[in-house]
This record gives C-alpha cells, sequence and structure tokens, in this order.
C-alpha cells in the first residue's frame, strides 16, 4: 500500500483492499502495545485509503 506514485502500468488497489489490509493489520496487533512503526504502517494504510476513497468518488462522479 504505497503512497509513492505509480508506475507505469501498475494499478490503484480498491477501497476495499486496503481496508481489508487495514482489518488484517489491526487484527493481528489486537492485545499489543503498538510500536512507533506500527502506528507510522497504519497512519499509511489511513492515507492509501483515503486516496483510493478519493479516487472511487472521483471516478464516480
Amino acid at each position: 500500500m504505497s503512497a509513492t506514485p505509480l508506475l507505469p502500468g501498475q494499478v490503484h488497489p480498491s477501497a476495499a483492499e486496503v481496508n481489508d489490509s487495514i482489518r488484517r493489520f489491526v487484527r493481528a496487533r489486537r492485545g499489543c502495545a503498538w510500536t512507533a512503526e506500527d502506528r507510522a504502517e497504519y497512519a499509511h494504510l489511513l492515507a492509501a485509503w483515503t486516496s483510493a476513497m478519493r479516487d472511487e468518488i472521483v471516478t464516480a462522479a
């Protein structure tokens, strides 16, 4: 789930795919204290989900 620009031929993951990644990420850390790296990865996933949602909304409009 990279927020970096895509190379030609690459496709953004859908919001649903990113959402599934977020769910798996959170589920894997259930009951554990989050590290700084965990928080950074979660923030990255949320940014990817926001971007995917924005793309889907703009495409639908």
